[in-house]
């Protein structure tokens, strides 16, 4: 099992700032690729971001690619997505996920475990 714990979520103005954070535990963190997700109300859950094991690849949403960042610290066992230039349409609940031991990709579907979320909220 792994559980993981987001935070870093909150309100914020159009154009600003917000680093979410996903610590992990129960496993050995390093073992598995990371995801970052978000679902708006109304709305399917979509992908944000992935991360390889060792931080060396990443993949991202065309709609969020060269404002957010996703990256990782393996001795923290901590994975963080950086938004910046946030836009109203950022807002959702974000949660960040692992897929089984190997794998990696943009789907949900693969997705084996998740954390509770963190609301993020950009208005003005």
């Amino acid at each position: 099992q792994v559980q993981l714990v987001e935070s870093g979520g909150g309100l914020v103005q159009p154009g600003g700032s917000l680093r979410l954070s996903c610590a992990a535990s129960g496993r050995t963190f390093s073992d598995y690729a990371m995801g970052w997700f978000r679902q708006a109300p109304g709305k399917e859950r979509e992908f944000v971001a992935t991360i390889t094991r060792s931080g060396g690849g990443k993949s991202y949403a065309d709609s969020v690619k060269g404002r957010f960042t996703i990256s990782r610290d393996n001795a923290r066992n901590t994975v963080y997505l950086q938004m910046n230039s946030l836009k109203p349409e950022d807002t959702a609940v974000y949660y960040c996920a692992a897929p089984p031991p190997g794998s990696y990709g943009r789907t949900p579907d693969i997705y084996d475990y998740w954390g509770q979320g963190t609301q993020v909220t950009v208005s003005s």
